[in-house]
């Protein structure tokens, strides 16, 4: 990752585009980051990210059950 100033990216935004294409470019503004320059490539499969999604009902009983099930085998362990 690299940070820079917007003074340095004015002065220099070439060499940085070309930078940002294989990583974020962070940019600073009065010493506080204020933008990221990165890739079309990368922001896109940053806009098709979606997170999880809740479990169903059935999901989540199987998962208790599991869960219960590792609670006995650990009490029966610590026994």
């Amino acid at each position: 990752m690299v940070t820079i100033t917007a003074a340095e990216l004015q002065s220099h935004l070439g060499h940085y585009w070309n930078l940002a294409l294989r990583e974020p470019v962070f940019i600073t503004h009065h010493g506080r980051d204020s933008i990221v320059l990165l890739s079309a490539d990368e922001y896109q499969r940053l806009r098709r990210y979606e997170p999880p999604q809740e479990p169903s009902a059935e999901r989540k009983k199987e998962l208790s059950e599991r869960m219960e099930t590792h609670r006995k085998t650990i009490e029966k362990l610590a026994q």
